[in-house]
């Protein structure tokens, strides 16, 4: 298979007494603006090392950067009318969550909250550009005493990035008090009030921002499973709620491949097309005459696809030679339903210098290939939703020959795109 390949910024390699001086000042500057992270092998609250980054912008088609920036906001009203259908949730994930037990407990708090018909605020789905969606998040709920909750990890090694939206919230509006917490932590110090608020000790919380309680190691006994209840109880708006993060699944976005899936959620002809212009393969499988096709494709041709689980975080999902073993071993098993089978996508490659904490210098040219994200932040509720827009964007570039990509995971870097046009 050919794969395309994409231009340099700039003419390279680079001159090697350039390059090294290059790449000593852009580790000065990357920590002098925050681009840090924790050591997971020598963590210390008293150092920090540098994310790994590019070193020089990786090309990136225009087109391509324009069309994903143009799809968000129709990306979040799609995501967030699905979070708020009930009926598709519940046969969506009927077969997975009899398998996969932490989206079954994500699942039993749903229908706990579904079945006492707690009244929800708003909830607010931001990645980043966080910021301006938690302030008017505060501002929607109407108590200018309440605190913004972050529920992070035990030991955070990602402190820069979170550290960064607490200090341009307090930038905006020093008034809004912002609270760290663990899941643990609110078992400890978290209550309802007579009116389903959050309260933390004696502090109303307004909003809650979960930078942790993503896998099962976040919510590892039944006392932080009991604090994720808590919070989805009360009237605090949640990012994400309990039925967004079930929106999020990957059975979630398998089952909206399907033919006519969109058009409950969608009524603009432009947007539907839109939005299936942008998936690729994505095939469940269920016990049924699609899945056993699935099983079989994976098997004939398993360097194709990619196996994914209902996980984030990086480092979850099984690639190559790999999947033909873990089908084999699954396929006639109840847990093959927890898993959807993916298309494989082969990105142009681009080449460039990836520098990381203890590496060499002069770095080593290297082929790469990029994942762009953008981000949105939409508030709403089942009825309307009063805040859409995209927010910003980030790149991440991993080597070619890697198959994970997460920067917090260990597996790739930031990069900044260089917008070419190209066929």
């Amino acid at each position: 298979m050919s794969v395309k390949r994409l231009p340099s910024c700039i003419p390279i390699p680079l001159d090697e007494k350039e390059l090294k001086e290059l790449v000593s000042k852009t580790k000065d500057w990357v920590v002098m603006h925050g681009i840090g992270i924790r050591s997971k092998t020598a963590f210390s609250e008293d150092s920090i090392n540098f994310a790994p980054y590019l070193l020089l912008p990786s090309t990136f088609p225009r087109k391509e950067f324009e069309r994903a920036v143009e799809i968000q906001t129709t990306l979040n009203e799609l995501m967030h009318r699905v979070a708020h259908n009930q009926e598709f949730l519940k046969e969506t994930l009927k077969d997975t969550i009899q398998v996969d037990e932490f989206t079954g407990s994500l699942y039993k708090i749903w229908e706990t909250v579904l079945n006492e018909g707690v009244t929800q605020l708003p909830e607010n789905n931001a990645l980043t550009g966080m910021t301006m969606g938690l302030l008017e998040a505060w501002k929607i709920y109407g108590d200018s005493k309440a605190a913004i909750l972050v529920i992070v990890e035990d030991v955070t090694y990602n402190i820069c990035d979170q550290r960064f939206h607490e200090f341009e919230l307090k930038r905006l509006n020093p008034r809004v008090k912002l609270m760290r917490k663990t899941l643990t932590d609110v078992h400890m110090e978290g209550s309802l009030s007579e009116n389903n608020e959050l309260m933390i000790g004696n502090t109303v919380v307004s909003v809650v921002y979960y930078r942790s309680a993503y896998t099962p190691e976040q919510i590892p006994t039944k006392k932080e499973w009991g604090s994720r209840l808590l919070i989805e109880r009360s009237q605090a708006i949640k990012c994400p709620s309990i039925q967004y993060h079930l929106a999020g699944t990957k059975k979630v976005q398998q089952a909206l491949a399907k033919p006519g899936a969109l058009e409950p959620f969608l009524s603009d002809p432009n947007k539907i097309a839109a939005v299936r212009d942008i998936f690729t393969g994505l095939f469940g499988l269920d016990f049924d005459e699609a899945g056993d096709q699935a099983i079989q494709m994976a098997l004939d041709d398993p360097e194709r696809f990619v196996l994914k689980p209902q996980r984030e975080g990086g480092g979850n999902n099984i690639y190559g030679s790999e999947i033909r073993d873990a089908i084999m071993q699954m396929k006639d098993t109840k847990e093959r339903t927890a898993w959807i089978l993916m298309e494989r996508i082969n990105p142009p490659i681009s080449t460039g210098y990836m520098i990381r904490p203890g590496g060499q210098n002069p770095p080593q040219l290297a082929e790469m290939i990029s994942e762009l994200g953008i981000f949105g932040v939409v508030i709403g509720d089942s009825q309307k939703i009063m805040v859409n827009r995209q927010v910003g964007h980030m790149l991440r570039t991993k080597v070619s020959t890697a198959d994970e990509g997460g920067v917090a995971a260990g597996y790739g870097a930031l990069d900044s795109p260089y917008l070419i046009d190209i066929d």
